[in-house]
């Protein structure tokens, strides 16, 4: 019987368009994600933001800022306006983002903050006096618009009534505090004090003895550091930035911080080579003087 004869299979020169549209299909899909990822809703983007930006302002990682963050394209809201208290009386979805981080602030500062803001309403409003929050703990700027007249540690009349009230409400508490003297980068030169170090000093010295004669605390709570004009909030550039730069800020530390340099969001600007420095932490025999400087 004959055999029969095997047909030969046809070659499929067409077999690439198969891998082809694989292909096409695979680069269709990649980019309709992309073009969906691109389509945020940039309100709740502009919340969430807003959101983390104030938690680790309060936390005081990051100093207040002045960017402005759109929570509509056409409804631009700027970020220094908005306060957490505020955030959290708004309600919807934001509340539920910055509450897991308000166990991280202290509550002994939160309420302290709360009875001073109350009390020193006036002063704040007259920008004499400000609150707020940093990573060493609550910070209480006494402006020397308010509380010294220039290139003095006298006290105005008047002023010592508000240090009597922060001092009232921090005599409540147990958390260590730090008084700490800063100045602008104007040089000072008179019979008291030759430099602004020496000035910074004594006016932080000043209200430790206050405390401690006059508001009967006890001296192993308090510390007393000046820092002349190296650790500014504001810039030298203007007389506004001056005029804050020019302080007392009064620092009730977190029970579990250790003395350090102060946070500043200004420039730092760079000290002398060997330039003197004072830090003073005052005993049970604490001496109302002059400070005594020690180079840093």
């Amino acid at each position: 019987m004959a055999r029969k004869k095997r047909k030969e299979e046809h070659i499929n020169h067409e077999r690439w368009l198969i891998s082809y549209a694989d292909f096409i299909t695979l680069l269709f899909a990649f980019f309709v994600v992309m073009f969906a990822s691109a389509q945020v809703d940039h309100r709740k983007v502009g919340k969430l933001a807003m959101a983390i930006q104030a938690a680790f302002t309060q936390l005081g990682v990051f100093q207040t800022s002045n960017s402005r963050m759109p929570l509509d394209k056409m409804d631009p809201m700027p970020f220094e306006n908005i306060k957490v208290v505020d955030n959290a009386l708004r309600g919807g979805d934001l509340p539920k983002i910055t509450n897991p981080m308000s166990g991280v602030i202290s509550n002994a500062d939160a309420a302290i903050r709360a009875v001073l803001e109350k009390t020193l309403a006036k002063e704040i409003a007259k920008k004499t006096v400000g609150i707020h929050q940093t990573r060493e703990g609550l910070v209480i700027s006494l402006r020397e618009l308010g509380f010294f007249d220039s290139g003095s540690i006298a006290l105005k009349p008047g002023s010592q009534e508000v240090l009597r009230q922060i001092a009232e409400v921090l005599s409540k508490t147990d958390e260590p505090i730090r008084i700490e003297g800063h100045t602008d980068n104007v040089p000072i030169h008179n019979l008291n004090f030759p430099s602004n170090w020496e000035l910074s000093t004594a006016r932080a010295t000043e209200i430790v003895r206050m405390f401690i004669t006059d508001y009967n605390f006890d001296p192993t709570r308090l510390q007393a550091a000046g820092y002349a004009q190296y650790h500014p909030v504001a810039s030298n550039a203007t007389a506004e930035g001056r005029a804050l730069n020019r302080r007392v800020d009064i620092v009730v530390l977190s029970a579990d911080q250790p003395l350090q340099e102060p946070e500043s969001s200004g420039t730092k600007e760079a000290p002398p080579a060997a330039g003197p420095a004072a830090r003073v932490k005052p005993s049970a025999s604490f001496v109302p003087s002059l400070p005594r400087v020690v180079n840093r």
